[in-house]
């Protein structure tokens, strides 16, 4: 059985047999050998920034979810691979090296609501239908960094703040809130060491 590979990511090209309509968003750099299955990656890919996107070379992205908002960053290392995760990024989210993300990993820089009650009622109103999204209350944002050579397990989520230092092993189902040191594995909610 012959594979075809994935079409590669160029900015500014709507992929050719997509059945998502429309070009890729042009802030993009993409590097050599960047592989994408499908535009849909980017449906809620918002920024604004001049390179929104940065990989580098023979990264895959493959069935991916780039959440990211008007003025934030995602880079993306060489032979990086990311599958049917979710990145939800209001400020910054750095991946190295040859890093690889499982199906279902959530990784997200911002609760993107209000902890306290009355400020989620105050951002509920201001995001509504006739709501006005300029008096939305203050929400933290903290980048994320996932350093070279980390391997993230299914249905992990790491959390805003958080460095995973290389060569780190974060278990399936692990909710990461705090920083992982080089070469350790954690896992469970919220995830600690367990090497």
């Amino acid at each position: 059985m012959i594979v075809e590979p994935l079409p590669l990511l160029t900015p500014g090209k709507a992929l050719e047999g997509d059945l998502y309509p429309g070009p890729l968003p042009q802030n993009i750099v993409a590097g050599e050998n960047t592989r994408i299955d499908s535009g849909a990656c980017f449906r809620y890919f918002r920024t604004k920034a001049p390179v929104g996107l940065r990989t580098g070379v023979n990264v895959t992205l493959w069935r991916t979810s780039f959440a990211v908002e008007e003025s934030a960053i995602v880079e993306i290392g060489d032979d990086s691979w990311i599958a049917n995760a979710s990145l939800a990024c209001s400020v910054r989210i750095v991946i190295g090296k040859r890093v690889f993300i499982a199906g279902g990993v959530t990784i997200a820089d911002s609760d993107f609501h209000p902890l306290t009650p009355g400020a989620r009622l105050l951002d509920s109103v201001a995001v509504s239908p006739g709501g006005d999204r300029s008096r939305r209350p203050l929400i933290e944002a903290r980048p994320i960094e996932i350093e070279d050579d980390v391997w993230i397990g299914y249905n992990a989520t790491i959390l805003k703040g958080v460095r995973i230092s290389a060569g780190a092993v974060i278990a399936p189902g692990a909710v990461v809130t705090a920083n992982v040191p080089a070469g350790r594995t954690v896992a469970g909610n919220p995830a600690r060491i367990v090497d």
